[in-house]
This record gives C-alpha cells, structure tokens and sequence, in this order.
C-alpha cells in the first residue's frame, strides 16, 4: 500500500506543476518570453574576425552590427543602414591617363561610371593631387575642405576624356551616435574611472571561469574607431582571419600592415591595434570613418553588411588577451562583444547556448514596408514596432535529429527543419505540386515556411578532360546529350523530397539578373508555356552526332565509359544515387563508374584535375551575380589559380563578357550582358542537373509568421511568439496517462499480492525445534 500511495503522490505532486511531467528545459519556464530552439555541432568560434560559416552566424549576427543589413522583407536583396546614419559615401579617385596601381589598370567608360555617383559625391583630379594626398579631395557637394588653396580639384564626376581611370574607391562611412555596448566587464570601471579588470594580473583573472563571475559590468559609446579597430584584426596575427588575403587584394597597405603586427607582437603581450596605423582605413571624427579599396570594387558595400566589417572595443580586445582568460576559454571565440539585440550570456556547447536582449540595444523597429504579399502572409503585423520581441534565446545541444523533432512536435521547440527521415511525416504535396503540412501536423497547427534561397547545386563536367571536356561541337553535342538524358525533376523528387527548382541559368532567384524566361535551348522546349526537357530520343541524336551512337565511339568501336567522382560516406542514400546516376547514363548507352574517395582525397582530385564528372554548389556570399558567374571565369579556375571554378570552365567570349559586367550597375545593359553570359553557358553546357535549394521550415502557430531571409543572418530579433499559448498547449499535448499507469501498477501489485501472504504466512509460523545430538568419547 505504501507503493500505491508514494505513486499517487507523486502524481499530486506532478499535477501542481507548471510544467509537463517531461518537459525538456529545466528551469526555463515555458510562460516565459524565450524562444526555445536547438544545434547539432558545437559552433568552432563566435569572433567576428573569424567566423564565416552559417552555423555560427545564428549566434554573433545576434550580437555584433556591421554598419549595414539586409532589409528583412524587400526581394531582390537590398542593403539599408543598420548602424550608419544612411549608406555609405562613395568616391572614386581617377586620373585621365592610365596609372598603375598596385599591378593593376582599372578602366571604366564615363557613361559607366556616372551610374555610379550619387548627389554627394565629389572627385579629384589626381594630375593635381597624389595617391597619397587623396584625404582632401573630399568633403561634399557644397563644401570645400578646410585648408583647400582653390577648388581647381573639386568637380563633379563629368569626366570629358574618352575613358576614365579609376586609382581608388574611397567609402565614407558615418554611424549613428546614442549606440551603446551591451553590459560587459570590460567597460567596468572604478569610481576614479580608471578600467577595474583591464589592469588585473594573470594571476587575478585566473579565478573567472565563466564571463558571469565578473561582478562588475559596464558600458560605454559606440564610435567609429571601434569599426576601424574590428578592420585591423582582420590583420592580426593572432586571428588568422580568413579574408585576410582577399582583404590585401582590395585594401591598400594591407599585407604590410599585417606584416607590421607581425613583427611587433610578442607572445604573451596585449597587442594594441591602435598605435599602428593603416592608412586607407581611418577614423575622420568620433561617427565617421572611411575605407579606401584599389580601383573598383562594386560588391565592396556587401561586407559592409558582415560581421567581418562589426565593430570590436579595444578595451575587449585588452581583456581577452589575457592568458588566464584564455586558459578558460572567455574571449571573443565564445563571448562576441557588440551592440546588437542579444549578447551571448551562456556558451556550453555541449549543452545549451543562451543569448538574452541586450538591455542597452538602440532604437530599431521593424520593416513598414516589403513585398505585396507581404502583408496577406501576415509579415507585417508587427509593422513600425521597436525590436527585439524576444527577451531570451535558448539553444539545446541535439547531436541526433529524431529527439529534436520529437520534442517539436511536443511543442517544446518552437521552429524546426525537415530531415529526411521525417519528411513523409511532416510533409504531403497536393495535386498541384505544392507541399503542406501533413494532417497530423496541422491538427496542431503547425505552419510551413518555404523559400527559394541563393545557392546553387549541380553536376560538372571537368571542361580539362580530353574526353568530356573542350569547346568543339562534338565535345558540346556530348555533354548536351548527357543533360538531357538526366531526369533533374525526378532527382528533385527522389532525393531532396522535392525540395529544388530545376535551373537553366548560374544564377538564382532574387538575385539581379536572374531571367526566368531564359531557359536552355539545347535540352530544353517550351510547350503550352512550361519549360520541358527534350526527349531522350534527341539525346541520342546528339551522341550519335558526337561520334558515339548508342554510347559506342564510332572511330575505335569501343563502348563509352565515364566517370563519376563522388565523395564516399555521405549517407544511407548514397548508394541509391549511385545506382540512379549509373541507370540515366545507361539510357544512352554509357557506362557510368563510380569512383568514390573521401572529402579531402576529393578536394585533392578538384584542386589538381583528376576528375570527369562530379557534383558541386554554391552558397552566396552576397546577392550580386558576379558572385555565381566568378565560379565559370576562366582566370578563377582551379588549374589556374586555385580559385572557385571546379569545371575548369575558360570561354573567352564568356571571360570578355565577365570582365565587362564585374562593376556595371544593375540596369539594363548589365542584364544584356548576363544573358549573353548565360547563352554562351548554355551552349557550352559545363554543368547539368543544375537546380536551385529551397528551405523547408517549421514553426508553431504560436510564433508570429516570420519571412526566411536567404543572406541576413540578424534575424532572430524580428521574431515574436505567444508563451501564455504555448505553455496551455505544452500541457495539453503532454498530459501524462496516470489513469493507465496506475491500472498497469495495481494489477501488477494483486499479482504480488498471493507471494506476499504467503511469506507473511511463514512468518508467523514458530520455528521449528532442531534436535542436536552430541558424540562423546
């Protein structure tokens, strides 16, 4: 009976709870206004300097603010301030005669370089003034800088030369004032001023283990040193910052400033970047700033909008170089500093990370304006309201994607993705073609979120290899022949669960210059108004027109066999992708072989052109087409230079046409020269079963509807959810079954019930007398 009545206590006990009997999050109560969500993989650093992956992007986007964003909700992609008063300034420094720049000529027409300017911009004539006196040549339309003999260099970009050509593109940069620094001991000062822990010994830091044991928090103005400072890290020897060489491209004086902190920095040593300057990157007064890059650059105001470009206090930098600290692993690769809407207030990456609004974040309130669908699919409900909504942000280590979708589908997440071992579960698509939730998820009113997003996966033929590759009619009317034969839609459908757009062109929706009209002429008709595939008899035309009719090689007799390079231990599906590949190919009478290797002995085979055929993609790094079509320029190719054109792809028609379109504005002579691009690719079909990803995601009905933004990654502070709702629905969907528990633990304990009389039986009874008997001698 004391079994039975422990039980129902326990159930009593259970019952005045506020939360369900197995609720996952401990003490975060779920009436609370925190976002509950989850991670697979410990994020590898949250420095900004260093960070360039999407996993760890959820966490220090959150935190440190670049001085430009993404709009939330306007399609194509635009750039708007984020902590600058407005965009960025733009001049161009140029000279009527070719100079030489660091080993480079940038030449522009005049008509080219008008579209450019905006009504503030100013330039200087550098016959009158040198490269390294170009700091007065500005100041604005209507006024001349200080100290300025005559405004002989002042006058608007009007060249009357035939060409112009640019030395410098000078961004003037000017950030809001009032931007403050979430709480930090780095700002903590004494009541003399002087800085509490920046002075402390190795020995005196070596008690904190977690940044939360520093009692004593400040705070202070954010200020435009603080961006130049973050820009100079870029250098530092001791972030081996992954841009550094692409930044020493763009920036004058960059790789001998790095080569100057090399040289100056002493292990062990606070490595102060303000007593070294870097001339192009400089502050003007406490809000402005200016970078200046070599010749042109127009994709230059995207990395305004990351981290890279955020700004870092010195005094946290001066705080984490301590040896102490590091030893306990606090310092920017866990604790970002910034003025962002969140600040990192737990990092345990091997069991929750958890970020809380920033009680000092600026004034920034949501987007009153987007696309016209916008405000029906209800992304503009919280229109002109002051952000962030959320106040916590939890995230729960989930090494296996079962338990995590199991704990969403209890409510105890409230977003997540579709893996593929869920898919049929989550997911059924109507007779249209258009995905839905499933009936069980919308008995609970889950919602679905789907979007296209800038990247891009494909199959590549290696344009060096002496059989599938080459520019000849033969070698096109094979590879045409190959990409017709592969069922793109049915691999859509087979593999991804649907999930991909089949692509006629490198570069995606929402990007500038995507042409959904633009379809491939060589694989593809337009019937009744819908892109088809030719079909597979054509395919054969083509290979027989190619020298190998039915996959036999008209000259040697020989059967046709290809190769097909993989990357080995990718999943259950990959066998069957095999099996399918091999299968489409034999549709024309080519034999497939697959010869599968490990990541890096296949990175080895890209690098050094060991490969035939081979599946590749690409994420955008920002949404310019430069950034999709650079991965087919022929100077970019891996055999060349290493660079991020795997197919070895090299068209001087295409190359002209790249080197013409690189800095164009986006207007209609850029577009003619991306179709003319696209065309040439086309016909050369480098690449096949070309499709565009697209992002399935989940979310409880309790969660504002939340448009998926493909580039921004500070996103979390435009969500808002409803806990009073989610915690009622927690409990309904969680209510414990006592009432089977305790049948199941009474019928269990009458089954007992006769053993037990029994040996209470037994007890009672009087032992029994022994009789000993004793021998004597």
């Amino acid at each position: 009976m004391r079994v039975i009545f422990l039980f129902l206590l326990t159930v009593l006990l259970t019952g005045c709870s506020n939360e369900s009997a197995n609720y996952p999050h401990g003490k975060y109560n779920s009436r609370d206004n925190i976002y509950f969500s989850s991670f697979s993989q410990q994020p590898k650093t949250l420095d900004p300097a260093v960070s360039y992956s999407s996993d760890e992007a959820v966490f220090v986007a959150q935190v440190v603010e670049p001085p430009l964003q993404y709009h939330f909700l306007k399609r194509p992609y635009v750039l708007v301030p984020l902590t600058a008063q407005k965009m960025p300034q733009i001049r161009y420094i140029y000279a009527t005669e070719p100079r030489q720049v660091t080993g480079r000529d940038f030449i522009l027409e005049p008509a080219l370089i008008n579209k450019f300017r905006t009504p503030l911009d100013y330039y200087c004539d550098f016959f009158q003034s040198e490269p390294q006196n170009f700091s007065p040549c500005f100041d604005s339309a209507t006024q001349i800088m200080p100290g300025r003999k005559s405004e002989s260099n002042f006058k608007p970009f009007l060249p009357t030369s035939s060409s112009v050509h640019i030395l410098y593109t000078v961004y003037r940069i000017q950030i809001q004032p009032h931007i403050f620094y979430q709480p930090h001991p780095a700002f903590a000062t004494l009541e003399n001023g002087q800085y509490r822990y920046l002075n402390f010994s190795t020995q005196e830091l070596a008690k904190y283990h977690d940044l939360r044991d520093f009692k004593y928090t400040g705070t202070r103005e954010l200020t435009a040193d603080d961006y130049v400072y973050e820009i100079k890290r870029l250098a530092s020897p001791l972030t081996n910052s992954p841009i550094q060489g692409l930044m020493s491209t763009h920036i004058p004086g960059f790789d001998s400033f790095a080569q100057t902190l090399q040289q100056h920095y002493q292990p062990g040593h606070f490595l102060d970047l303000r007593k070294y300057p870097l001339d192009a990157v400089k502050t003007i007064d406490r809000y402005t700033y200016e970078i200046t890059i070599n010749g042109v650059f127009k994709q230059f105001p995207y990395w305004l909008a990351m981290s890279f470009f955020g700004p870092v206090p010195w005094e946290a930098d001066q705080l984490y170089s301590s040896s102490a600290l590091q030893k306990n692993n606090i310092g920017f690769s866990t604790y970002p500093v910034g003025t962002g809407p969140y600040m990192i207030q737990i990092n345990n990456p091997n069991s929750e990370i958890v970020m809380q609004r920033n009680p000092n974040f600026h004034l920034e309130t949501y987007p009153t304006e987007g696309e016209p669908d916008d405000v029906k699919n209800g992304y503009l409900k919280n229109a002109g309201k002051r952000l962030p909504f959320v106040d916590t942000f939890l995230f729960s280590l989930e090494k296996e994607s079962i338990p995590g979708w199991v704990k969403f589908l209890q409510g105890y997440y409230d977003s997540s993705g579709i893996g593929a071992d869920n898919f049929a579960q989550a997911i059924q698509i109507n007779n249209k073609g258009q995905p839905l939730v499933s009936p069980e998820l919308a008995k609970q009113d889950i919602r679905l979120r789907t979007a296209l997003l800038p990247t891009i996966s494909y199959f590549a033929f290696n344009m060096k290899d002496p059989i599938v590759g080459g520019y000849g009619e033969a070698q096109k009317k094979l590879r045409q022949a190959i990409a017709i034969a592969i069922n793109t839609e049915e691999f859509i459908s087979i593999f991804l669960n649907g999930r991909g757009q089949i692509a006629y062109s490198p570069i995606p929706p929402g990007i500038f210059g995507f042409n959904k009209q633009l379809i491939n002429p060589y694989t593809t008709d337009w019937y009744h108004a819908e892109p088809h595939t030719k079909s597979l008899a054509y395919a054969k035309k083509l290979l027989a027109e190619a020298g190998y009719p039915n996959g036999i090689n008209a000259k040697t007799g020989n059967p046709l066999i290809l190769y097909y390079d993989a990357i080995s231990g990718l999943g259950a599906d990959e066998r069957a992708q095999y099996q399918w590949m091999q299968n489409e190919f034999a549709q024309l009478g080519i034999q497939l072989i697959i010869r599968d290797s490990d990541y890096n002995r296949f990175q080895d085979k890209i690098s050094t052109g060991n490969v035939q055929i081979f599946a590749w993609g690409w994420s955008a790094d920002y949404p310019d087409p430069e950034n999709f079509l650079f991965t087919l320029y022929g100077p970019n190719g891996q055999l060349v230079s290493g660079g991020e054109n795997p197919t070895n792809y090299d068209n001087p028609k295409f190359n002209q046409l790249f080197t013409q379109m690189i800095n164009r504005p986006n207007d209609a002579e850029r577009r003619a020269l991306i179709d003319e691009m696209v065309s040439t690719f086309q016909e050369d079909t480098p690449w096949f079963g070309i499709l565009y990803g697209e992002s399935y995601v989940l979310g409880q009905h309790w969660v504002t509807p939340n448009k998926i933004n493909g580039m921004a990654n500070n996103t979390l502070k435009y969500i808002q959810l409803n806990p009073k709702e989610r915690a009622t629905l927690q409990k309904q969907w969680n209510r414990a079954q006592y009432g089977y528990l305790l049948i199941v633990l009474i019928v269990s304990f009458l089954s007992f019930v006769p053993f037990i009389l029994k040996y209470r039986k037994m007890q009672r009874q009087p032992p029994k007398k022994v009789k000993y008997e004793h021998s004597s001698k």
